[in-house]
């Protein structure tokens, strides 16, 4: 979960609203990237500093864009069976107060969205293997701790 959260250059092919990343540099603990997001025919960038500390934690601090701030933190502890939990919070601020209640109406829809398209992403890159007591079913699904 680490590699995929760590693979910002590949979010335009799975996340919402990414239309472009550029990255500008990129070590084993530090990426500086820019995002293109686009929403409704709004387009703005970002540029933001990935810290890495591989295994546990990324912390991306903002750098540049239409916000006032942002900072996001992911954790991920591993599970007895292999898998991970994962633990991401958010803070940010736009500068517009037209945006930020923009923002406040969509937030927690959007979030909902972006979270799904990373579980989604999960399940096609780190498919898990049926266990003895899942035969019976044929569901699947995919959750933070995939």
């Amino acid at each position: 979960m680490f590699d995929l959260v760590a693979d910002v250059a590949r979010y335009g092919e799975f996340l919402p609203w990414v239309a472009g990343v550029r990255v500008r540099s990129d070590s084993d603990h530090e990426m500086v990237a820019d995002l293109i997001v686009g929403f409704k025919g709004l387009r703005e960038r970002f540029t933001s500093r990935v810290n890495k500390r591989r295994p546990a934690q990324i912390h991306v601090d903002y750098l540049d864009g239409p916000l006032k701030h942002l900072s996001n933190e992911w954790h991920f502890e591993p599970t007895s069976h292999g898998g991970s939990i994962v633990e991401f919070k958010v803070d940010f601020a736009f500068r517009n107060s037209l945006f930020e209640r923009l923002a406040g109406q969509v937030f927690d829809r959007a979030l909902r969205k972006m979270t799904q398209a990373f579980e989604e992403r999960a399940a096609d890159l780190y498919p898990q293997p049926l266990r003895q007591s899942d035969s019976g079913s044929s569901n699947s699904s995919a959750n933070s701790a995939a």
